[in-house]
């Protein structure tokens, strides 16, 4: 066993003929990866711009700069906050808890993070603190964005959302227009033909330097740092981008088919070579794919344990699904994070949909497709009070998944501004 396995290890000859290939003089696939780079400044220029851009005085003073209607709900939002109208994470463990809350040891290095995906308009947020400061309910940590950004642009919904964030205390994802859907791949016609894009096809040709060029837009303009990434391509870039010294982060999706331990190992691998010196990386996080199960996370932990990467890389778990167009339903994996939990570390209970049953008798069920209507067409047909209502019945889903963790002596993270 020990000769075999010394004969999977990598000489050094072979990573110095992948260093040769990366700084050879001239490159003409890494050369114009450097080319867009130019375009936006040198790295410390880089990096200012969007510390600036993703400050909440700059996004205010954007928005009043627009006049924004959401400028006033945000005002609100600030003030809410301040005085603490949201529920304390102590009462709220009391509240769950009752007689057993002075009794119940909870370990902090295994705490859950809140995730609810997707968060697709400002609006959403705002009735969502509502519901939460009225039923004393957790607001998550984590969201996930998949509306196009160039439309979120136009209404001032990215400079919002941002502002949002910053002031309840979350990380949030924005998904860039060049992931594919966007007719980067002529053969493919967007949610029509959905299955052409598994294991993230989609950026073909020169379209992963499109991404790169976008990202540094938003980075710049926006401050929006983390993003999806959905291509293998796309991935190395960011991993370069960063070793750069470049503040970027980013999440895997599920669409990468992170399903076994293999596929794991692949993952934080690539992200341990283009590490930088202090061992942090871009990959923030990523999505096991829909099919995997408890021992697959565990094994996943001793990998990424081993890289160094247990503080760096969250693993995010689908615990609810949309009810159509993405998974068989009934699926809830909610029973298995709380037994999961307490094992691994740094791990996200991701709610992409609301409780089965009560999906059950919505006349409009959420729908992973519904992520790709243009905001015009959801007016034009009616449909964003029933949008409105999958979101709010996403985050009832996260805070039941809550309850079911601080009920079993796990922790969870919530937004931490608020809470």
């Amino acid at each position: 066993m020990k000769e075999w396995k010394e004969k999977l290890c990598i000489p050094q000859s072979r990573l110095d003929e992948v260093n040769r290939f990366l700084s050879a003089e001239a490159n003409k696939v890494i050369d114009p990866f450097f080319d867009i780079i130019r375009k936006y400044g040198t790295i410390e220029e880089i990096n200012a711009k969007a510390k600036q851009a993703g400050s909440l005085e700059h996004q205010m003073a954007r928005l009043k700069e627009l006049g924004s209607p959401y400028v006033q709900d945000l005002e609100w939002l600030m003030e809410q906050r301040d005085r603490k109208a949201f529920i304390a994470m102590a009462d709220y463990k009391a509240k769950v808890l009752g007689d057993r809350a002075g009794s119940v040891e909870f370990k902090d290095d295994f705490a859950v993070t809140l995730e609810v995906s997707a968060l697709q308009y400002f609006p959403f947020l705002m009735a969502e603190a509502r519901q939460a400061i009225d039923k004393g309910e957790l607001m998550p940590s984590r969201y996930i964005r998949v509306r196009t950004m160039k439309e979120q642009v136009e209404d001032n919904d990215i400079l919002a959302v941002g502002a949002g964030m910053n002031i309840v205390g979350a990380t949030y994802v924005e998904t860039l227009d060049t992931k594919g859907t966007d007719g980067s791949n002529v053969h493919l016609g967007g949610p029509e033909t959905i299955t052409g894009y598994f294991g993230g096809v989609g950026q073909p040709n020169d379209h992963a330097l499109g991404w790169i060029d976008e990202y540094l837009h938003y980075y710049t303009n926006y401050g929006v740092r983390q993003a999806l990434n959905i291509n293998s391509g796309t991935i190395l870039l960011a991993y370069l981008l960063h070793k750069l010294g470049i503040d970027n982060e980013f999440k895997i999706s599920v669409f990468m088919g992170n399903d076994n331990p293999y596929a794991i190992l692949w993952t934080l691998m690539m992200a341990k070579l283009f590490s930088r010196d202090d061992g942090t990386t871009s990959l923030i996080g990523f999505n096991f794919a829909n099919s995997v199960n408890n021992e697959t996370i565990e094994l996943s932990a001793e990998i990424r344990g081993d890289m160094g990467f247990e503080d760096f890389v969250r693993f995010e778990h689908h615990i609810i699904e949309t009810a159509k167009s993405i998974v068989v339903q009934p699926y809830d994996r909610r029973d298995e994070l709380v037994e999961v939990a307490p094992k691994v570390k740094n791990i996200s209970a991701k709610h992409e949909g609301g409780d089965v049953e009560i999906e059950k008798g919505r006349e409009h069920p959420s729908d992973i497709l519904d992520y790709f209507m243009p905001k015009a067409d959801v007016i034009e047909q009616g449909l964003m009070d029933a949008f409105v209502q999958n979101y709010l019945d996403k985050h009832d889903a996260v805070n039941h998944t809550a309850r079911a963790l601080v009920e079993s002596g796990t922790p969870v993270i919530a937004a931490w501004n608020l809470h």
